[in-house]
Formats: C-alpha cells, structure tokens, sequence
C-alpha cells in the first residue's frame, strides 16, 4: 500500500501595505484649510478683509474727486492687510504647538520639513489672495467713485501688482519666520511687533544706527514697495533686511523645530 505525502504548504507571503507619504500638494490644500479651522485664524482671515474694504470706504468720503481712482483706493488697501498678515503667518506655525496638535501631525508625517514647507506655501498662496481681495475692493471702490461723481480712473502701473505681492509675501514669511524660532504665539507676536519697531526707533534717535538702518529697517525698505518705480538700491536694501529678518529667523527656526522633542 502506497501512500502519499502531503504537498508541503506554500509559504505564506506577507503582503505589506505600501503607504506614501501624502504629496507637498496635499499637504499644502491641508494646511490652507487649518488656516480657517481655528477661531483665531478664521476670525483674522474676516477682519483683514474688512479692513481692506473700511479703509476704501473711508477713502470715499475723505479723498478729493479726483484722487478717488483705482490706484489710489488699491495702495492704501496694503498697509492694514501687511500689518495683519504677519500674525496669520505667526499662527500657522504657532498652533501646531499651542494646540497641542504636533504630536499627531508629526506622527502622521514624519519628515518635518515637509510639514513646514507646506505650511509657508500655504501662507505665501494666503498672502497672494489678499492682493487679489485689495484688487476687488479697489475695483469696487473705483465703480462707486464713478457713481458718485468721483474721477474713477482706472490707470494702473502692472509694477505696482509685482510690488504689492512681493510686499505681502515677504510680511507673511516675517511673521512665520518669529513663529518659526520661538514656537510660541504670544511671545512671536510680542517679539515681531516689537524687535523691528525698536530697531526703528533707535535708528533715528542714534545717529551712528541710520547708516545700518537704512539697510536693515523693513519699515524704510519696504516702503518704495508702495510705488511703481523701486531703483537697484531700493531692491538691495530691501532684501538685505529681508536676508536678516526673514531668512536668517527661518533657518533658525528650522533647525530648532526639526531636533525639538515633541511631547
């Protein structure tokens, strides 16, 4: 009697599920929405667009006729919405930590750059729809000029849309860079505010600080961005200050964020 072996059983083969890293992409469209999620930024986000569309409106009612036109209604839109935006900057990188939230987001992408980088895409992406919002309420403005027997003109340097995107991003990224290094929001917020104003302050008040100042003073370098015409000198300045409080803050705060020991 012949009997016959069992086959031997196959090996079992382990399927591992291969997971990808959500693209930067993703990543970006998440932390686009989380600039809203909270009761801070959803509530920022209004009143930058408000004040956009209050100061066009006192504009209105201030402004000679002939001065209520398309330019002079969209440059003055700037400076409220630049003044506001550094704190959503300040926020986007803050929350994670205030909120207790960098446990999970850190465990659900490891590599942290990443996370970081689609959080200052997200910013800049914030600060380029805000120069498209002061367009709107210039536009809108310039309409009820026309309306109301005001000139209306609707005469536009293109140089001043460059100017006023590049003046918004670079405020963003100010913010988020002293959120970026100190990690904590009310000590960025103080600390952006103060810092530059107080280098202001002290460089026309010592006369030895107004040479360096004129390179370093965001409020001085930033302010031919207000107008069409910026000479080479006026973009060097410029992005010396840039390179000293924007840059230089960002790295920092990268390196640090990367070896912090989330808890």
């Amino acid at each position: 009697m012949t009997t016959t072996a069992p086959a031997p059983a196959a090996p079992a083969v382990a399927h591992r599920a291969v997971r990808r890293p959500p693209s930067l992409l993703r990543l970006t469209e998440v932390e686009l929405r989380k600039l809203a999620d909270t009761r801070a930024g959803y509530w920022l986000l209004i009143v930058i667009g408000l004040l956009a569309a209050a100061i066009v409106t006192v504009q209105l009612f201030v402004l000679d006729d002939e001065l209520q036109n398309f330019t002079d209604f969209f440059v003055p839109s700037l400076l409220p919405v630049g003044l506001l935006l550094p704190v959503l900057g300040i926020l986007s990188i803050t929350a994670e930590w205030s909120q207790r939230a960098a446990l999970t987001t850190f465990t659900l992408v490891p590599r942290r750059h990443r996370v970081i980088l689609a959080k200052l895409a997200a910013i800049v992406l914030a600060a380029l729809a805000s120069v498209l919002v002061s367009l709107a309420v210039a536009a809108v403005a310039t309409l009820l000029a026309r309306a109301t027997g005001g000139t209306g003109g609707w005469s536009f340097d293109a140089s001043l849309l460059l100017h006023a995107a590049v003046l918004q991003v670079a405020s963003v990224l100010m913010g988020a860079a002293f959120g970026l290094l100190l990690l904590n929001t009310p000590l960025a917020i103080v600390t952006y505010l103060l810092l530059p104003t107080l280098w202001s302050i002290l460089g026309g008040m010592i006369s030895a600080l107004r040479g360096p100042a004129r390179w370093l003073d965001t409020t001085a370098t930033m302010e031919p961005l207000f107008g069409p015409d910026v000479t080479a000198g006026q973009w060097g300045r410029l992005a010396v200050s840039l390179l000293v409080w924007v840059v230089v803050p960002l790295a920092a705060g990268l390196v640090r964020t990367l070896r912090r020991e989330v808890s």
